[in-house]
């Protein structure tokens, strides 16, 4: 996406104009007596990132998982791009184009970085019709090389195992990984957790080259500063409810501090 393009996406998100990639309406979750999500609103648009903050407990798993499918929520509503969509499964969330990256990233650390993009999905050519076809190691491995250069991400080798990268590159591939299904929807779990300064301003770079590419990226995070360093809106959750969006560039870090431990009783929405 060029400059223009990147300004232009811009351009529309502001003016308000656009529907939301991915929406959720009055959601509501409940475990047993206890009221994980109360009627919920949220919203993400393509070509922007959006910070879900909050403390343990503020219900961002719950919702995170709701989006993903892991969780049916009891009351509420969920639309792509618009149009009303039942989410009952993680395949159903896959289908819609929603992508999820947990923390434990799900790879496998004996296989090589080309086999664990491709797990489960797997490239085949065929040598008799009908009766004989193999893995195209070939075109798994072009195409592999092709969505780590889109995003900007480095390692020594596809063929390097998994267990020999660094957190960083690890996190980027869990992330490529995803990329491959052409997602609408990209939702990170703590992307930056327990990484160095060097492997998260990766990651972080890798967030922005999402956005570029025009999707719509959710951040669960609780380190502020790289909430900050990345995001265009912040959104707050506390005790199971939604109770403030920021602008990023708009806002402070102690404003979304204050909002999260409830020392703000009220705070204007942005959206």
């Amino acid at each position: 996406m060029t400059d223009r393009s990147v300004s232009i996406a811009q351009a529309d998100l502001a003016s308000g104009d656009r529907v939301p990639r991915l929406q959720l309406r009055n959601i509501c979750k409940s475990f047993g007596g206890v009221r994980a999500l109360k009627n919920v609103d949220f919203e993400v648009y393509g070509g922007e990132v959006v910070g879900l903050v909050g403390d343990n407990g503020a219900g961002k798993s719950t919702l995170i998982k709701t989006m993903s499918g892991a969780y049916v929520p009891d009351e509420g509503e969920v639309l792509v791009d618009g149009d009303p969509v039942t989410i009952s499964s993680p395949q159903d969330s896959t289908r819609l184009g929603i992508e999820t990256v947990y923390q434990d990233l799900a790879l496998c650390d004996n296989l090589d970085v080309v086999a664990n993009l491709w797990l489960g999905r797997e490239a085949h050519r065929v040598l008799i019709p009908g009766v004989l076809r193999v893995l195209d190691e070939t075109e798994m491995e072009r195409q592999t090389i092709e969505v780590l250069k889109t995003l900007d991400v480095k390692i020594p080798s596809v063929r390097s195992p998994v267990a020999s990268l660094s957190g960083g590159q690890r996190q980027c591939i869990a992330v490529a990984k995803t990329i491959l299904r052409q997602p609408k929807v990209v939702l990170l779990d703590e992307p930056t957790a327990a990484l160095g300064v060097a492997q998260t301003h990766q990651v972080l770079n890798l967030i922005r080259r999402l956005r570029e590419r025009g999707l719509a990226v959710v951040v669960i995070s609780h380190n502020l500063h790289d909430v900050f360093e990345v995001t265009d809106r912040i959104i707050v959750m506390r005790l199971g409810q939604r109770i403030a969006s920021f602008e990023t560039r708009k806002t402070s870090s102690e404003q979304v501090v204050a909002a999260i431990t409830g020392a703000t009783v009220k705070v204007n929405e942005d959206v």
